[in-house]
């Protein structure tokens, strides 16, 4: 029946695929859709795992990795958007699988000795060593 609830509520689903680019410029991965266009061209979307274009559609369950700012970040599509809505709004139609950042380890700082000073003395060496903790 065309005037029944059932339909109507068929209808508010929203679509089954949505542009991967307006998808990410959408739930906020990037701060505008050209520069979520830019990123597929330049290879930094993928989408289950390919390079994805701009035009490349995006459904539920699909994973979307994205490489900015020197790191990947891997989402699962869990609603699809095309209008730009609140972050909070945002965070719920994906859910973030990225991997917590390895545990930075201190090194120590390096020493540089002014040029032609010639090789460090015992004394040095000892201070040096106390340095760097060995």
């Amino acid at each position: 029946m065309p005037g029944s609830a059932a339909s109507g509520a068929i209808l508010q689903q929203g679509p089954s695929s949505v542009r991967v680019d307006s998808w990410a410029w959408a739930v906020r991965l990037f701060k505008t859709r050209s520069a979520a266009s830019d990123a597929c061209k330049a290879g930094h979307l993928k989408v289950n795992g390919e390079r994805a274009k701009p035009a490349q559609p995006v459904k539920v369950g699909d994973e979307v990795r994205a490489f900015a700012g020197g790191t990947e970040h891997i989402y699962i599509a869990r609603r699809l958007i095309v209008k730009r809505v609140s972050a909070a709004v945002a965070a719920g139609c994906f859910e973030d699988r990225t991997p917590p950042p390895p545990l930075r380890t201190e090194t120590p700082a390096t020493v540089i000795r002014e040029r032609g000073a010639g090789r460090p003395t015992k004394r040095e060496r000892r201070m040096l060593d106390h340095l760097r903790r060995r």
